[in-house]
């Protein structure tokens, strides 16, 4: 593979102005495709159902048998929780007249009195009363005019009526993006000029990441054109794109800037560097790719297509770096070093790739390691184990009752309903179907109220035919509540207990129910999944058994810790000073598949930029301490400044006010650093130490019918080697 990258290389540096046009081409024909389809936008929205799940299933029985009217409209809830009754006539006084004043509100159609007594809403203790205001179809300005025109309602009313208001008009979004992001990418660009010492290497390595991100995501957006595509599909594409193009371009331009200052010309270290650097880019890359296409066997259509949206992503991502990256690098020429190198270049001073580094950070800290593994290797575990510890009291929830802020006024009033009425908000709707399900009414109704956690059972409606009944459920807590899903688990467990007839359970928090659980089943799939394909990827890329092992271990070590630092800031609220998104709920289901798949790529990156460089110095013939020593020195610093660019650019989106970006952020924060400078720098050369020669060992069973992927280009030296053997020598 060596030597086709390495033809590739010479190839696109040689035709450089055809290439970046063809690149320029594909973008601006990605851009018109995107242009033409917004402008006939597809209908509908992306389909983040499961409509195989039981409630699924059951709604759509329960919509044949009883046909719904159609849509009601918007509605908010004006919760009143003033410091005394409600029905204290100074106080009923004043919540009529803040219903005056809502009646006359723009787009309002009714509201209704919590005070009539023919239909009360008040709590028993007389501490809560509940006005429900009702809305029509409303247009996007509409919901946004209408919902400010109601929180003026709220900032003018009488303090001591503890005015709060449930629901929203506006749907959510992610707002602006703010200083933070921008300031993170800055950071990245001076931490590319700082490990180049050239403003423009870094220019190019981040013009490469980031025209990556706009092919793959205008490719995404084009394809979204034509069918609706969810969000989170545009976000994990995005992300990951970002992320291992950043790390691709660095690696080739590293070998690149080591091929230069060897001495060999511009073509030939365009060449090389691909065909070296770029074997090791195409297995990382291909290792992601594989893991993410493999996100079907979820069997679910929007992580589907999450994973085909992110692995083709990834895939420009390699594409550009063997392609478009040679024929920015052959621009570039010697540019690329930084002014002392050049200026020893021009002096005849070339580096010996053969050379022993003597000094340096990165060989003082593996010869550390090294020499005292067990310290290291028990250290590392140490802090990943402990950072990993609050994982344990992981929740996760597909949607989050209440809104997105646990302190806006809307997760307040829902709250406040919640403690005083249980979960009327989300209620359990039981479908009842029997010949005879009539007769049998009285019983289901009483079993129904005996569970544990069931608050109210609403007498049963029938439909037309009479052989289904339709039963509302009012369970004790919220539809997060681990005993809300504990009713809807012995509902269904019961749920032929009556002969003649069965049950089923549906509506909106049942459906939340069982869509969690299957994304934390798919998590689990995926996971498996990831490991298989890494392990298998990396035994033909480093021809070992235990360092695939441990790589893939390392990696779920990093997971863990990105896991249990989410917990502890997102649920917990640990650093709620620092971290301005709002914190106090529980995990959105998706995120740990969004994460493990970031985590994923990003962690094949670093291992194959680590260990390809360790093979490369033990196959050159040093024993096994050296070349970790000498294969950390040369490729530490490369894994330090990717490291640390995704670290800082990630800590920028995790100052955004958005939860769902921010968690996201912050969690691939956590994993980057545990990952890298743990995993990486710490547990992995500490087992390498430990293990010896034995961390190379392969059966020759195995050896004999594995692919030979010369990840060091021992090919290209046979060929130099051969080229040179071949020249005629001149006599005088």
């Amino acid at each position: 593979m060596s030597t086709f990258l390495s033809r590739v290389g010479r190839f696109s540096a040689r035709f450089r102005w055809v290439v970046i046009g063809t690149w320029v081409v594909i973008l601006a024909a990605l851009i018109g495709v995107f242009a033409v389809g917004s402008a006939n936008p597809p209908s509908g929205e992306a389909d983040t159902s499961i409509p195989d799940s039981p409630a699924s299933l059951a709604l759509d029985r329960m919509n044949t048998e009883f046909p719904s009217s159609g849509n009601d409209g918007e509605t908010l809830q004006f919760v009143f929780a003033p410091d005394g009754a409600v029905t204290d006539p100074e106080i009923a006084d004043e919540i009529a007249e803040v219903l005056q004043d809502v009646e006359a509100l723009p787009g309002v159609q009714s509201v209704s009195n919590p005070l009539d007594p023919s239909a009360p809403y008040v709590s028993e203790d007389l501490s809560l009363a509940v006005s429900t205001v009702s809305y029509g179809d409303l247009t996007d300005e509409q919901q946004i005019h209408y919902y400010d025109a109601a929180l003026e309602i709220q900032e003018n009313a009488p303090n001591d009526l503890g005015l709060e208001i449930g629901g929203s008009l506006v749907p959510l979004s992610a707002p602006a993006p703010g200083p933070g992001e921008g300031v993170g990418v800055l950071l990245a660009l001076l931490v590319l000029a700082l490990t180049f010492g050239s403003l423009l290497a870094a220019g190019v390595n981040m013009l490469i990441a980031v025209f990556g991100v706009g092919v793959g995501l205008l490719g995404v957006l084009a394809y979204g054109s034509l069918v609706p595509i969810g969000d989170d599909s545009i976000i994990l594409a995005s992300m990951l794109g970002l992320a291992v193009g950043i790390d691709y371009s660095l690696f080739i331009m590293s070998r690149f800037r080591i091929e230069l200052r060897s001495g060999r010309s511009v073509d030939d270290a365009v060449a090389r560097a691909t065909g070296t650097a770029g074997t090791a880019v195409v297995f990382a890359g291909l290792t992601v790719i594989v893991a993410l296409v493999a996100l079907l066997v979820a069997n679910l259509s929007f992580i589907t297509e999450m994973g085909i949206a992110a692995a083709f992503a990834v895939a420009v991502a390699v594409l550009l770096a063997l392609t478009l990256l040679p024929a920015l690098m052959r621009v570039l020429g010697t540019r690329a070093l930084s002014r002392r190198q050049r200026r020893a270049l021009e002096a005849g001073e070339v580096w010996t790739e053969g050379a022993t580094q003597k000094r340096g950070i990165m060989r003082g800290w593996s010869s550390f390691v090294v020499k005292r593994p067990v310290i290291a290797l028990f250290s590392g575990l140490i802090i990943l184990v402990i950072a990993a510890i609050p994982m344990l009291s992981m929740k996760t929830a597909f949607n989050v009752p209440g809104g997105a802020d646990p302190e806006s006024t809307e997760r307040t009033a829902y709250n406040l309903i919640l403690d005083k009425f249980g979960g009327v908000q989300s209620p359990l709707i039981v479908l009842a179907e029997g010949d005879d399900v009539a007769s049998h009414v009285d019983e289901i109704e009483s079993r129904l109220a005996g569970h544990a956690g069931v608050q109210q059972v609403v007498p049963a409606e029938f439909n037309a035919s009479g052989d289904f009944a339709r039963i509302i459920v009012i369970p004790n807590g919220g539809p997060i509540d681990d005993d809300t899903k504990d009713v809807v688990h012995h509902i269904r467990d019961d749920a032929d207990e009556i002969t003649g007839v069965h049950l089923e359970v549906t509506g909106e928090t049942a459906i939340g129910i069982d869509q969690d659980e299957r994304l934390m089943q798919a998590l689990v799939n995926y996971i498996i999944v990831i490991v298989v394909s890494s392990l298998l990827l990396m035994i033909v890329l480093f021809r070992s058994l235990l360092i695939p092992l441990v790589a893939t271990l390392g990696y779920l070590l990093s997971v863990g810790a990105s896991f249990g630092a989410s917990v502890a800031v997102f649920q917990w609220g640990w650093l709620d000073p620092l971290i301005p998104a709002p914190q106090g709920d529980p995990m959105l289901s998706l995120l740990p598949l969004i994460l493990v798949g970031v985590l994923f790529g990003l962690a094949m990156d670093y291992q194959v930029f680590l260990v390809s460089r360790i093979q490369e110095m033990y196959h050159r013939g040093m024993d096994p301490k050296s070349a970790i020593r000498e294969g950390f020195a040369r490729s530490g610093p490369v894994l330090v400044a990717a490291a640390s660019i995704m670290i800082v650019v990630f800590a920028g989106f995790a100052t955004s006010e958005f939860a769902v970006g921010a968690s996201i952020a912050f969690g691939l924060m956590v994993g980057v650093a545990a990952d890298a400078f743990i995993v990486r720098m710490v547990l992995m050369p500490a087992l390498l130490s430990l293990l010896g020669k034995a961390a190379w060992w392969m059966p020759r069973w195995l050896d004999r019918i594995l692919p030979n992927v010369d990840v060091e280009g021992h090919s290209l030296d046979q060929a130099e080697e051969s080229a040179s053997s071949k020249t005629p020598v001149l006599t005088p």
